[in-house]
């Protein structure tokens, strides 16, 4: 499977209180069930003493299900730091779906502001700095639990706090007359109160949906400008200097709004600008599932807490607000500050560290970017599209360097990992509604709209404003000439999580490719056949019914009637989509070829090379179909490569083996916080790349030299990669076809705005005529029938002598429609 497609924004979700935090999670206890409906959401124990807003100490609840949950009959229960004695609450009613419940307990002589209408009362007097509160399903005090009472009968949640032993793994932090605990995140439930609870400003909210927030002493509704700036909290460095403090009252503009999914909030900036060229004047707040209540050009103040989110393993920091715990609105129909040109240097990245190092906007497209994180930028000139848009998501690449790695066809191409095309921009529109259109159409000058940091792609402008796209007229390929009789075609083609259950337009559209784009291969292997339910994860394994659907549509579409062979996988044991159980298929046209059966082949056989007589150079697999050596750890959760034996003009043997090599999904991002990125994955590709290697290997000594052999599929790694380097055994053992083509061709698929290569054929020594090529139909248009191009190559006929002939000579049989 190729790296996810699909650029998701960054999310998180809302909190209890009004702040977030990053937190790395520790390895959460197993002695007790984590609770999946209800648990205990945020406690508070210094309502009416000195400096507290609130007048009442409080317990809140969460229900984390879609439907009401009846808590008639539970308690809350409550211990000092040290105490064995639980005082108890009864509870009454429910909690809605969803929802939250308030229970209050004592007051104390001080505090202004009341809790919301509590769902139950109780007269705990709660400590304000440690305790334990227990969430129970009876109204039983606890007795004899000792420090272990999250694991008593009963016992749905706890959570101690401050300095007390009485905890689920660790305790949540210390209170204070003016800090709640809330839980952090999707109100996860880990088993370990410090990963699970951050301290913040109190919030409560009741079952009404209700939410008092107690702000900073002094009135967060103060119409006066706090101390401290956007540019303050930015910082001149990649991290805040005073992440993870609180700060009130910031001054600022809005200037865009997201008010959907569940990574909702506001962007605002300072119009007045500090002298510092290093610290950006923009920033997000984080809503949560909130919408926030602002427009664009809103004059506001925002308190809430400063915060590093890092949405993916590798990747940058957005600097944020994580939570509002308020946010004053002094008035509107502001001029917003004028955006800032996006001006790119020549380099895209330096080495290391990037954010224990000082930035270099001048040098570095990721120093600039960096600097103008949550501001206004705008795209001044007129760009290409280097990706198709997504309209699922509204988003598209672009390049700001014309110039730079251009394909025939208007994409960029990935050369090397040195140079990732420091050109890129991606762009998502805030507003939706971005027509259709491929790579190679332009986008008018003015797009404009915040800078923000997202998983995968990296840096993103949000645009408030899209400047106008101009489709550019590609059409897609189809192979050309019709090849000559003995010619022998064989083609690779990952047609995305294909079942049984897809629509038959996926079906008609694959088909139609195969039949007038492919010019009907003779043998083609498919990556991604599916199951015949998909991802119904159920057992089945047969894809029976999915591939006689394809050759079905096929044949409908004007090709052969294509026989098949394959190999049902273990349930489960192979990646890709949970429940899909994908797998190679070999497709063949038995007028054409024969596919030498040879029984034994299933899911845990090995295949091997068989000679016909010991001191004979013919050889033949020892099942056919077949797998590689699928008891190796190089195939753990990936599949397992296909193996086949054909015959075609009578007695010429070809040896074909299909692979789907496993993802690039968990690698670095390019725009890593540490460079050049970490490819994680490529450690496994690694290890297959060897094992099919040495299959190859063995073929050709045994044979001599003399077996035909052509491997392919999606290897999902770059021709110039250690995994290819492995494969080909440095080009000794296997031609890398892709190679042949010129360097601004050697593409099949398209990521973050780079054309790539994913999809490879190479062919041994005794193929010595061929013609190859990357048929371009998928990865550069909006409409897709898969995300993968895929790639034939002809075995010509005639060419097994010196000099080869002219028509043997490599050349690619791909020309525009």
């Amino acid at each position: 499977m190729a790296p996810p497609r699909v650029r998701r924004l960054i999310t998180a979700a809302s909190l209890s209180l009004v702040v977030a935090a990053t937190m790395t999670a520790l390895p959460p206890s197993t002695a007790n069930a984590l609770s999946s409906d209800v648990v205990i959401s945020a406690v508070y124990g210094g309502g009416g003493n000195s400096g507290a807003v609130f007048k009442n100490d409080y317990i809140e609840l969460a229900n984390l299900t879609g439907s009401p949950v009846d808590v008639s009959g539970w308690s809350v229960q409550y211990a000092s730091a040290a105490g064995t004695v639980f005082q108890v609450t009864g509870l009454t009613g429910s909690i809605p779906a969803n929802g939250r419940y308030l229970v209050q307990e004592a007051a104390g002589a001080g505090g202004s502001v009341s809790l919301p209408t509590p769902d139950a009362t109780g007269s705990i007097p709660m400590s304000g700095t440690s305790g334990v509160v227990a969430l129970v399903t009876n109204q039983t005090p606890l007795v004899g639990c000792g420090i272990s009472c999250w694991t008593a009968p009963n016992v749905k949640d706890l959570v101690g706090y401050g300095a007390t032993a009485n905890v689920e793994t660790l305790a949540a932090p210390a209170l204070t007359n003016t800090t709640a605990d809330a839980r952090t995140g999707a109100m996860t439930d880990t088993d370990n109160n410090a990963v699970d609870f951050v301290s913040g400003v109190p919030k409560a909210t009741n079952s009404a949906g209700t939410t008092v927030t107690a702000g900073d002493p002094g009135g967060p509704e103060d119409p006066t400008p706090g101390n401290t700036r956007i540019h303050d909290i930015q910082g001149s460095g990649r991290i805040s200097p005073i992440v993870g403090q609180n700060v009130t009252n910031v001054p600022g503009i809005v200037t865009a709004v997201r008010v959907t999914g569940n990574s909702r909030g506001f962007w605002f900036q300072d119009p007045s600008a500090d002298a510092d060229p290093l610290t950006s004047e923009g920033l997000f707040v984080f809503t949560g599932s909130t919408s926030p209540t602002v427009v664009i050009g809103d004059s506001v103040l925002v308190s809430g807490r400063v915060t590093e989110y890092r949405p993916a393993t590798g990747a940058q920091t957005l600097t944020e607000l994580g939570g509002a715990i308020s946010t004053v609105r002094l008035g509107g129909g502001n001029a917003l500050p004028a955006p800032v040109p996006v001006a790119f240097p020549d380099a895209y990245t330096k080495s290391g560290s990037l954010e224990a190092q000082p930035l270099e906007p001048s040098s570095y497209v990721l120093d600039w970017l960096e600097i103008h994180e949550g501001m206004r930028i705008t795209v001044a000139q007129e760009t290409r599209l280097v990706s198709p848009v997504n309209t699922a998501f509204s988003e598209l690449w672009v390049t700001l360097k014309p110039g730079q790695n251009p394909t025939p066809r208007g994409g960029v191409v990935y050369k090397g990992y040195d140079d990732p095309n420091s050109g890129r921009l991606l762009i998502l529109s805030l507003n939706g509604g971005v027509p259709a259109a491929n790579v190679g159409s332009t986008l008018a000058a003015g797009t404009t709209g915040p800078l923000d940091y997202q998983s995968f792609g990296g840096y993103v402008l949000l645009a408030t404003q899209l400047g106008t796209i101009t489709e550019g007229g590609l059409k897609r390929q189809k192979v050309l000439p019709p090849k000559k009789q003995g010619d022998l075609s064989v083609a690779t083609y990952n047609v995305e999580n294909l079942a049984a259950t897809n629509p038959a337009a996926k079906f008609a559209r694959l088909a139609e490719a195969v039949v007038d784009n492919l010019g009907k291969p003779d043998i083609l292997a498919l990556e991604e056949i599916q199951d015949n339910n998909g991802a119904v994860n159920n057992g089945v394994v047969a894809a029976d019914e999915t591939v006689a659907k394809f050759i079905a549509a096929i044949q409908a579409a004007g090709g052969p009637t294509y026989d098949w062979r394959s190999v049902d996988p273990n349930n489960g044991t192979d990646g890709g989509e949970p429940g899909g159980n994908i797998r190679q298929v070999f497709l063949f046209n038995p007028a054409r070829v024969t596919f030498v059966d040879r029984p034994g082949g299933d899911a845990d056989t090995a295949v091997s090379v068989v000679r016909e007589r010991p001191t004979s150079n013919q050889v033949s697999l020892s099942v056919s179909p077949g797998r590689i050596d699928p008891a190796s750890d190089a195939w753990t959760s990936s599949r397992k490569p296909l193996v086949g034996e054909f015959l075609y003009d009578g007695d010429k043997q070809l040896f074909v083996v299909a692979n789907h090599f496993n993802s690039k999904g968990g690698d670095a991002p390019l725009s890593a916080a540490v460079q050049p990125p970490v490819r994680s994955t490529e450690v496994q590709r690694i290890k297959q790349a060897a094992e099919v290697r040495d299959f190859v290997k063995d073929l050709s000594v045994k044979s001599a030299g003399r077996a035909a052999v052509v491997v392919l599929g999606d290897i999902n790694d770059y021709q110039f990669s250690p995994v290819l380097d492995t494969l080909t055994e440095n080009g000794t053992l296997l031609k890398t076809l892709i190679d042949t083509l010129p360097a601004d061709q050697r593409y099949s698929y398209i990521f973050d705005g780079n054309s790539q290569v994913l999809d490879h054929i190479l062919i041994s020594p005794a193929i010595k005529g061929y013609s190859y090529g990357v048929v371009h139909i998928n990865a550069e248009f909006s409409d897709q029938a898969s995300d993968h191009d895929p790639q034939i190559v002809r075995i010509l006929t005639g060419c097994n002598v010196d000099p080869l002939p002219t028509r043997c000579r490599p050349g690619s049989p791909v020309v525009d429609e």
